[in-house]
C-alpha cells in the first residue's frame, strides 16, 4: 500500500451530500476539486500507509465529531467557492 492521505477519501464521500443542500452551487469538476482542496486545506490530514492505518482511519471517521467537522470544512467551502468560482481564471 502506499502512503496516502485518507482524510481526502473522506472529504470526497461527502462532499456529494452536502452539495445537494446547495442546489445554486456550481458542481462542475473545477469548482469541486476547489472545495475538496479548501475543506482539505483546514482538516488535519489522515495519512495511512498500511492496511491496519486504513482500518484505524475507517474507525476514526466513525466518530460523530470528526464527521461534524468534514461536514463543516466542506460546507464552509462551499460558501466561498459560490461567492468566488474561479471559472474564469481557467484555460
Amino acid at each position: 500500500m502506499e502512503l496516502r492521505n485518507y482524510m481526502e477519501d473522506l472529504v470526497l464521500k461527502k462532499m456529494d451530500d452536502v452539495l445537494t443542500k446547495y442546489p445554486d452551487c456550481c458542481k462542475c469538476d473545477h469548482c469541486r476539486t476547489d472545495i475538496a482542496a479548501l475543506a482539505l486545506n483546514n482538516l488535519p490530514p489522515k495519512y495511512i500507509s498500511s492496511h491496519k492505518g486504513s482500518i484505524y482511519a475507517r474507525l476514526d471517521e466513525m466518530m460523530v465529531e470528526n464527521a461534524t467537522a468534514i461536514i463543516e470544512e466542506i460546507a464552509k467551502a462551499i460558501e466561498i467557492v459560490s461567492r468566488h468560482p474561479r471559472h474564469d481564471d481557467v484555460k
